[in-house]
């Protein structure tokens, strides 16, 4: 197996590398990018240096559908331009958000910028693995879920299909980790501004919000409309998704705990707590693991929902990866089969 990555120098593109560097069935990688052509990687990101020997090339999609499976790393809008001239050719897995949105509309407000043509935001499938394992494995271009989108809807999506909350009645409050911002320093990541600080931001405007909505909407078969708060806190890596909603009647505590047993039972990267204990970002650290706690409050009525992936790993390229072994056939757990890094 031959993989392409293209976009390989920002983070998402380095933890592509990290993965399929030791994954069984990949014999070779080659990298891209529309700014660095020329360099190595070792040069952006020294800590490969004698492990990795990868040379940046120029995106041309010629040399770039040469491999069997290309993940974009990319900005949005370049994606929309590039897959429609790969996937005749090779498996295309995009890590952008320029094919989630079925609707072009709800594309334009959202990103602010024309949309894919429809027919290819309709070939794409939605990779958020666990619910979508049907689709995957026939499709050639899938569309990898955003990181926030991965932590609230695996969250909250068990209580939804099975109609235990309403889907027009969810508040999202969400923390991540600065990687999600990506590398390019700004006024709101850099040191001085972010250490010692906690920040929210895009309320009501962050661009994962209508991709939740979309994903609530198909499991509900109702229109869904939530509550969505980002945050950015001082650390690396690292989500946790807080979903508050009123359960409704006939709903009790126990009834929610099998029913996350049951919806999870044959995903190995779904982790459901026990009863009253809670996940923490830390012990998902470097895995595509996501952890889910959950309480039901009898004297409130409402039930709270916390989920925790790592960004980079289950929120973006472990995801990636995994749904690239659904792709070709291959066990869900190739290449990522490693216990968290802790502490």
């Amino acid at each position: 197996m031959k993989a392409a990555i293209v976009g390989a120098t920002g983070y998402g593109g380095i933890e592509l590398i990290r993965l399929l560097h030791s994954h069984p069935e990949i014999e070779s990688i080659a990298v891209f990018s529309s700014s660095q052509e020329g360099k190595t990687m070792a040069e952006s990101y020294p800590h490969v240096s004698e492990i990795v020997n990868l040379t940046l090339g120029d995106i041309q999609p010629e040399h770039v559908q040469e491999h069997d499976v290309v993940f974009l790393s990319t900005p949005p809008g370049v994606s929309a331009e590039l897959s429609g001239k790969l996937v005749s050719e090779t498996k295309v897995i995009d890590l952008s958000g320029d094919l989630r949105l079925k609707d072009p509309n709800t594309y334009n407000e959202w990103y602010g910028r024309e949309s894919a043509p429809e027919p290819l935001l309709q070939k794409a499938v939605y990779g958020l693995t666990e619910w979508h394992k049907q689709e995957i494995p026939s499709t050639s271009l899938l569309s990898n879920p955003g990181c926030y989108a991965t932590a609230a809807l695996l969250g909250v999506l068990p209580l939804v299909k099975h109609r235990a909350v309403n889907a027009d009645d969810l508040i999202i409050d969400a923390k991540s980790g600065t990687t999600g911002a990506g590398r390019s320093p700004s006024a709101i990541t850099h040191f001085s501004e972010m250490n010692d600080n906690f920040k929210v931001y895009k309320v009501n405007q962050h661009k994962h919000t209508p991709e939740i909505e979309q994903e609530l909407k198909e499991a509900a078969e109702q229109d869904a409309v939530i509550t969505f708060t980002p945050h950015l806190v001082p650390m690396t890596r690292g989500i946790m998704a807080v979903t508050y909603a009123p359960l409704k009647k006939g709903w009790n505590s126990r009834d929610v705990e099998e029913l996350y047993y049951e919806s999870y039972t044959e995903d190995p990267f779904v982790r459901i707590r026990h009863k009253e204990t809670f996940p923490f970002t830390k012990e998902v650290y470097g895995t595509n693991y996501c952890d889910i706690g959950f309480t039901a409050d009898e004297r409130t009525g409402r039930v709270t929902i916390i989920s925790v992936i790592d960004n980079l790993m289950k929120g973006a390229s472990g995801q990636a990866v995994q749904n690239m072994n659904l792709m070709f056939g291959w066990p869900e757990k190739t290449g990522l089969d490693f216990i968290p890094v802790y502490p």
